[in-house]
């Protein structure tokens, strides 16, 4: 019985984790150049390499989530969506840290403001649950579980 648990528990994460990736994915995909624009407000990239990164993560983010939903190599996804979310509470700290009131571009382009520590504490969790189903997911081809 304790096995069965376990395994529903970590097709909980790994579905959960999988809609929030794909709902911010599919919301940057709808609008890439508000979330060109919250890329720039960080002030960290070359102007170019906003556009490029607001063409690009939005897939990566729903890939992910695809692939989370349907246990496509779930240890494999895990890790990449781990390390997004390290990379995106970097990036919000070094917000606090250089006094920028950005939105952070997470979820809605425009609109009110999230807070970067209000983000930051989301992302700890969605960093959480990642690096769960990646310590224990076995790695298979498809997850079923």
């Amino acid at each position: 019985m304790r096995i069965k648990t376990k395994h529903y528990f970590l097709l909980t994460l790994r579905v959960g984790l999988g809609l929030v990736f794909i709902y911010a994915g599919i919301l940057k995909i709808r609008d890439p150049i508000a979330f060109a624009g919250s890329v720039a407000a960080y002030k960290l990239l070359p102007y170019f390499l906003n556009y490029l990164v607001a063409a690009t993560i939005p897939w990566v983010e729903a890939a992910c989530g695809l692939f989370l939903i349907v246990g496509f190599r779930v240890r494999a996804v895990a890790g990449i969506t781990a390390a997004m979310n390290i990379l995106f509470i970097f990036l919000l700290a070094s917000t606090i840290v250089r006094g920028l009131d950005i939105d952070c571009g997470c979820f809605r382009q425009g609109g009110a403001k999230t807070s970067a520590w209000i983000a930051i504490m989301r992302d700890i969790v969605f960093l959480a649950t990642a690096l769960i189903l990646f310590t224990e997911q076995k790695e298979r081809r498809f997850s079923y579980r």
